[in-house]
């Protein structure tokens, strides 16, 4: 899937929202619902959220410039990251206000309670399909996806809520289950911020294992032996790669190196690779300096 196909779908997600918020807002003024009002103030995050990862593929897409060679794909990944811390926050938020019901559970209006969630579900439903697919590739757009999915979360917990008050007027149900769904949010916002924090400090990507690396490179025609091998992600799907290796005295480096860069691209999706290739006679000089 393109970035453009990426791109499209975030906006479809982000209209949505956007109008549901709106409507939210304007039919909470009209009935005077608190419910319809808080429930737009959750939905405002989203929105937040959705704007904020469209406006880092925008960013992405800039071309590098001599004070940022890379170019702006880091923009992606702190998006994602911020978009996860978000969701901590608003754990934080469900949690406090959880505790404070549980000591004094307040009266709840099931019936608009139940209303609210069903829409609110159907929206994100909505937009998480949408968004679906795409966010196994791409960090960005695992943040968007995370803040729907927390959110769709929120109303299947709203509308067991809603129905168990509805049917034993017990309202301790409201804080239990916000604290389940707190619970939830956090667990699977997890991955995305560790994930995230990975990239930033240039671990090895998810999937690539350095050894096996570091032998597929000597197993090509030429190379004996490699060091100083790094490989990072500068965003979620564009991998660098840079090593020494070691080559025959007097082999074709031209054919030594296509053949690195051809093997690390089938193999490992591996496109931006720096080489430096030296040979046998040189290693065993730097070698006898020491």
């Amino acid at each position: 899937m393109d970035r453009q196909t990426e791109t499209r779908r975030l906006k479809w997600a982000l209209g949505i929202s956007a109008v549901y918020f709106f409507a939210e807002l304007i039919a909470g003024f009209l009935t005077n619902s608190l419910a319809l009002l808080s429930d737009a103030g959750h939905m405002i995050t989203d929105v937040a959220a959705l704007g904020l990862s469209l406006f880092a593929f925008r960013m992405a897409r800039r071309p590098a410039t001599l004070s940022s060679t890379f170019g702006f794909h880091r923009v992606e990944i702190l998006a994602a990251l911020f978009n996860g811390l978000m969701l901590w926050l608003i754990v934080g938020v469900i949690l406090t206000a959880a505790y404070a019901r549980l000591l004094q559970p307040p009266r709840v209006d099931s019936e608009g309670m139940l209303i609210v969630a069903v829409l609110g579900l159907v929206i994100n439903v909505a937009s998480g399909a949408i968004l679906y697919g795409a966010h196994h590739r791409n960090l960005n757009l695992r943040g968007a996806f995370m803040h729907v999915v927390s959110d769709a979360i929120g109303s299947v917990g709203a509308i067991a809520a809603g129905l168990t008050m509805l049917a034993t007027d017990w309202y301790l149900a409201d804080p239990l289950i916000s604290i389940f769904i707190g619970a939830l949010i956090l667990y699977s916002s997890w991955s995305l911020v560790k994930d995230s924090l990975s990239v930033l400090m240039q671990a090895v990507p998810k999937g690539i294992d350095l050894e096996e690396v570091r032998q597929t490179i000597e197993a090509v025609a030429g190379v004996h032996k490699v060091h100083d091998l790094h490989v990072w992600a500068v965003t979620s799907d564009i991998f660098t790669l840079s090593a020494h290796a070691v080559v025959d005295n007097g082999g074709d480096f031209h054919t030594v190196l296509n053949g690195i860069e051809e093997t690390l691209k089938d193999r490992y999706n591996i496109e931006h690779v720096t080489i430096q290739l030296e040979t046998e006679s040189r290693e065993e000089n730097e070698f006898k300096a020491f």
